[in-house]
């Protein structure tokens, strides 16, 4: 029977890990070792970009590209993982419950938004965090139309102003305009617990987000918080309620609860923490990438976040340390010093920054310039062809 290597997953991580993995058992020349994804869906679901419309073209199909490198899809969604039987439990695509056996096993599961104990929360709000959930919300802004014009109607809250809260929001007059008329007096506020407008990104970027919010007419409540949500709108923490059809959720994320079966430390977020090779640190055949990875990215105490930029690199990583386990040869260290990021801010355009400081360097339309090409190339996967695949998911590859 193959050694296997089982990926739970199919996101940034998953798929980088896979297919890292998948070249280094090409160039082992190794046909007793296999790869295997399980996830709902044989496609790379591109989450960076739910923020904007037409969210369901926001894919990219992984089943030719699997298949070329020689990686097995399981359609299903892990359920249940015994460490010390080395036993995952899925419900596979019919509904069924079944088990797959790992000899080394990625976890790769991602993370959702959280959902505090705030009254009203779970009936009346939308998210960006899902496919499903960021098309739900499309169509409800598509079916404000058929409603009758009202300061309900018009108005969007985005409760948190961090990097999900400010796209979304920034991104939001437009896509109302498109549905409403450019005639509709809109109203989208941002409802942050920070004391100044983008306070969670620093002041590096902070003029650039406020003056996109101006141009956009985006406003925003610092130093507030969401007590309740009902049908109508949103009450504030001051008794202060907002009228709205409309309020998104952006308030943190959490990993995927998978990582609680697993024995080992946690941060704040839920995440494994991980040795310098992303393997959960106690487990002896399991690594943790992506969403799911308390991993450090230097020697300097800073740590991986829960974004593409991150999981892409740790995915190449993960699965080339995976099968290296497998084949008993050396693994590589993760050190991702270089941080950069780079913030959509609607119609005035993008910032882009550098460094943990988030030193802006670039701005206004040179920065959606740079915005496109990252959401629309740099993120999705290598075309479905096997020499391209293999040297895209080398380790040593220069990534931010």
């Amino acid at each position: 029977m193959k050694s296997n290597i089982l990926i739970i997953g199919a996101g940034f991580a998953g798929v980088w890990s896979a297919l890292s993995a998948a070249r280094l058992f090409d160039q082992a020349k190794r046909g007793d070792l296999s790869i295997s994804v399980l996830a709902p869906q044989a496609e790379l679901r591109i989450r960076p970009r739910f923020y904007e419309p037409d969210v369901q073209a926001m894919k990219a199909p992984l089943a030719a590209l699997f298949d070329v490198v020689g990686v097995n899809f399981i359609q299903g969604n892990a359920e249940r993982i015994d460490a010390s039987e080395r036993l995952v439990g899925y419900r596979d695509g019919h509904g069924e419950q079944r088990e797959i056996r790992y000899d080394r096993l990625i976890l790769a599961a991602g993370s959702q938004v959280a959902r505090p104990a705030v009254a009203g929360l779970a009936e009346h709000t939308f998210d960006v965090d899902q496919m499903e959930s960021a098309v739900r919300l499309e169509q409800h802004l598509t079916g404000l139309a058929a409603l009758p014009a009202s300061p309900a109607r018009n108005t969007v809250v985005v409760c948190g102003g961090g990097f999900t809260g400010i796209e979304t929001a920034t991104e939001m007059p437009a896509r109302l305009r498109a549905i409403l008329g450019s005639d509709a007096k809109l109203q989208v506020i941002v409802v942050d617990r920070g004391a100044k407008v983008g306070a969670a990104l620093g002041a590096g970027i902070t003029p650039a987000i406020v003056a996109a919010c101006e141009q956009a007419g985006v406003q925003w409540l610092p130093g507030s918080s969401v007590v309740a949500v009902d049908a109508g709108g949103v009450t504030l923490d001051n008794g202060e309620y907002i009228a709205s059809k409309t309020v998104i959720w952006t308030v943190g994320v959490k990993a995927s609860p998978l990582t609680a079966q697993v024995s080992g430390e946690r941060d704040s977020f839920g995440r494994l923490r991980v040795d310098d090779h992303l393997k959960v640190i106690g487990q002896q055949h399991i690594y943790a990438t992506g969403d799911v990875a308390w991993a450090a990215v230097d020697e300097l105490g800073n740590h991986a976040l829960m974004t593409c930029q991150h999981a892409i690199p740790m995915g190449r990583h993960c699965g080339n340390n995976a099968a290296a386990d497998l084949l008993a040869v050396a693994p590589v260290i993760y050190l991702q010093p270089k941080y950069v990021t780079c913030l959509d801010l609607g119609g005035w355009g993008a910032a882009f920054s550098e460094g943990w400081e988030r030193e802006l360097k670039l701005q206004g339309q040179e920065g959606k310039d740079l915005k496109r090409q990252i959401n629309s190339v740099w993120i999705y996967p290598p075309a479905a062809d096997r020499a391209t695949a293999l040297a895209a998911a080398d380790p040593a590859i220069a990534i931010v």
